[in-house]
């Protein structure tokens, strides 16, 4: 899709990058998984409606790896649905900096959302190295629940945990988020996306689960009630 749009405030919204343009910075993008440290895929929703809140998750994500940092280490990939049944995905990142450079280059642009593939995808990483943890970011669900929860339910058998972050209070969306978390033995949350210090926590929280377990993620909840959130209902 090509051309400038507008959000759902109206604001303009710059045209999306050419499709070989973010190919080509995807291949190039990030470094290989390292051994001993975490690794966590970051999923973002990225039709027109995300806009403030793709800002908002570039400006915070480098607070993930700081607090993780403090609990071994993570690596990030990130991943992203639009337009028409695009849904892409980085190279594992080590570094903060390397994550929001991706973040800059991606536009949002109109479409349904592609919970399913972001799960897929994720199942394909389960079946090639350690499992990894799951963070998806969105606010609306427009496939069938059925098949999200199958998904979701193989996903849990490989150990993956999916943390689901929802702005608003779709309740598509919610009865979802909820039983994805729930298959996977994760946890779900909501957020405003006017409150950017409740999804801060919240990803810092996530971060230190990825990275060092449950004790990481204990700890962190001695010191706000995100992480004890989380912690409450991880399985």
């Amino acid at each position: 899709m090509s051309g400038a749009g507008e959000d759902k405030r109206g604001r303009a919204v710059a045209a999306p990058a050419s499709r070989a343009e973010i190919d080509a910075f995807l291949a190039a993008a990030g470094l290989p998984a390292e051994r001993g440290r975490g690794r966590l895929i970051f999923a973002l929703d990225a039709t027109m409606s995300r806009r403030p809140t793709w800002d908002l998750a570039q400006d915070l994500q480098a607070r993930m790896f700081r607090t993780a940092a403090s609990h071994g280490g993570l690596v990030v990939q990130l991943v992203y649905y639009r337009g028409f049944r695009e849904c892409r995905a980085s190279r594992f990142m080590s570094g903060g900096e390397a994550l929001a450079d991706a973040m800059t280059r991606v536009r949002v642009a109109a479409g349904l959302t592609q919970i399913g593939r972001v799960l897929r995808h994720v199942l394909d990483e389960a079946k090639t190295a350690p499992a990894p943890v799951l963070v998806f970011v969105g606010d609306a669900m427009e496939e069938r629940p059925d098949e999200l929860a199958d998904l979701a339910g193989r996903l849990g058998l490989l150990g993956v945990k999916a943390f689901m972050f929802q702005e608003g209070r779709d309740r598509a969306a919610e009865a979802a988020f909820r039983q994805i978390a729930l298959l996977t033995g994760g946890a779900y949350a909501t957020f405003d996306a006017s409150a950017a210090e409740r999804l801060a926590a919240l990803l810092s929280a996530a971060a230190a689960y990825a990275a060092g377990g449950r004790a990481a993620l204990e700890l962190e909840a001695r010191r706000g009630a995100s992480a004890e959130l989380l912690l409450a209902q991880l399985r």
